[in-house]
């Protein structure tokens, strides 16, 4: 099996109010050029490249220059009925439900929606779809940490720990006899 170096770059920040969980049409706020061409430099030359197909995934990889194949499996987590949603309308209005969902964030679904173990599965069937080789990955920071989670044998909680910001890069490796770090959450600026 030939070695597959990965650099996941999570989307630009969402224009809209913060706090809200996003919609697959959010979109991207790409007014940081500054941030974007200094990403873009850090990015291998002549990779494949892949998104999520997000509507802000999309434009931050177009942003970057990028064509990239889009794969269903590198969605956002989908949060169901609270998407569209703010996170203190929901804590306010939400009930037992929205409360007891953060007590085990990582196992919970929200209404109609999936949890972060779900994502981690679909993420893994996403990864099988990369070629061997350079790939760029344009995706979300649930998508990055579903990611370290394969990478890892991390537990769904431990991979939640995870801080991925907004045009950050992380670099990993799957190789032969598995996986290599290189590194996470990188602000390139």
């Amino acid at each position: 099996m030939r070695e597959t170096l990965l650099w996941l770059v999570r989307h630009a920040v969402v224009e809209s109010i913060a706090g809200t969980i996003h919609d697959w049409d959010a979109p991207a706020d790409l007014r940081d050029r500054t941030q974007l061409d200094a990403l873009r430099r850090h990015l291998p030359q002549d990779a494949l490249s892949y998104a999520s197909p997000s509507r802000r995934t999309v434009e931050t990889a177009r942003a970057l220059e990028l064509d990239p194949t889009l794969v269903r499996e590198f969605q956002e987590q989908d949060f169901g009925a609270w998407t569209g949603q703010r996170h203190d309308e929901l804590a306010a209005i939400g009930g037992e439900g929205y409360a007891k969902f953060w007590s085990d964030p990582a196992h919970s679904r929200p209404p109609c929606g999936e949890s972060f173990q779900d994502q981690i599965v679909r993420v893994r069937r996403g990864l099988g779809q990369v070629k061997a080789g350079a790939a760029t990955l344009v995706v979300h920071s649930g998508t990055i940490r579903a990611t370290l989670c394969v990478a890892l044998d991390l537990t769904p909680k431990a991979a939640l720990r995870f801080v991925i910001d907004p045009l950050s890069l992380t670099r990993l490796d799957r190789l032969s006899n598995g996986w290599r770090v290189v590194s996470v959450n990188q602000n390139v600026a």
